[in-house]
């Protein structure tokens, strides 16, 4: 009996993203090795250092970082065309022991980014890696654009949310998307006043942040004041901070857009982890999203498993 090609569509969901790990995880213990691995936004990150077989440093340190860890990453570039011009992630990718290129990893891989001057989808299969992965996650309004052979490339999930069909044209035969866009929306963009939260002294709230960019060490006073007053942040006041509605407004596109390409293309074996809590910018939350995506793959083996059976029959 042939083997099916089978291949992982890592979909986006900036720092839900970890949860791939916790996906791959469970589907390589189970004995279901992917053949071919696409990815969007940050599942271009975990899917690259999957394929170069630096998977275990990578869970190392998300496990261990704290905001401090994700924060000391970033570079304010407020020219550039974002607030984050990634350079230091960039190292970071290369600090892991990636190859330099895609086409010396392991196995078949592309990163999926947006072209922001045309809209189109564009397929990373070749050249630098960390240069592919620092496009594809180049969230707007968040992060800088990447200029690729002339092209400016943003976040692939503006146009290809879950790359099944990069999957597909890549030669799959069985094809197992992870979805970490189900269930986004409804949740308040302010906060109501609660009693419990106000008599909470404002340094023990400071303390435990509620999302990344909020406390971001790396950005200077000055810049940061200029943020608050422009209500970048959005803590403590009546109307939704800039955060919010950048983060919320991407929810809604990546709710809609991946509805819309998995209807038209849908995958063999989806695997939805529950982690509609954790906010796009909540890197420092890795064990839980790791173990949601571990739990999703479980709860999915029996029905992969036998799928996989059925297909290699045929």
């Amino acid at each position: 009996m042939a083997k099916p090609a089978i291949a992982l569509a890592l979909g986006s969901g900036a720092a839900r993203g970890w949860a791939h790990i916790g996906v791959i995880d469970a589907l390589v213990e189970a004995g279901i090795k992917p053949d071919i691995v696409c990815g969007t936004s940050l599942g271009a990150l975990v899917g690259s250092v999957y394929a170069s077989g630096k998977l275990d440093a990578l869970r190392d340190w998300a496990m261990g970082a704290d905001w401090r860890a994700v924060a000391a990453m970033i570079d304010v570039g407020l020219l550039a065309g974002g607030l984050v011009d990634g350079v230091h992630i960039v190292k970071w990718l290369t600090k892991l022991g990636l190859p330099d290129d895609i086409e010396n990893l392991k196995m078949p891989f592309a990163a999926v980014a947006t072209d922001i001057g045309t809209g189109r989808e564009i397929w990373l299969q070749s050249g630098p890696l960390a240069r592919a992965v620092r496009a594809s996650i180049g969230m707007p309004g968040l992060f800088s654009p990447t200029k690729v052979d002339g092209r400016w490339l943003s976040d692939g999930g503006l146009v290809n949310p879950i790359p099944v069909s990069v999957c597909r044209a890549m030669g799959a035969d069985f094809i197992i998307a992870v979805n970490l866009n189900e269930d986004l929306l409804g949740r308040r963009l302010v906060m109501e006043p609660d009693a419990k939260s106000s008599d909470v002294p404002e340094q023990s709230k400071a303390a435990k942040p509620e999302s990344l960019m909020a406390l971001i060490a790396s950005i200077p006073a000055s810049v940061q004041a200029q943020m608050s007053s422009l209500n970048f942040f959005g803590a403590g006041s009546a109307t939704p901070g800039y955060f919010d509605v950048l983060t919320n407004a991407i929810d809604i596109m990546q709710d809609h857009i991946t509805r819309s390409r998995l209807a038209g293309e849908p995958p063999h074996a989806t695997v939805m982890p529950r982690v509609a809590d954790i906010g796009l910018l909540d890197f420092h939350r890795a064990a839980e999203s790791i173990a949601e995506g571990r739990s999703a793959a479980e709860h999915m083996l029996p029905v992969i498993e036998a799928k996989l059976r059925g297909r290699s029959r045929l």
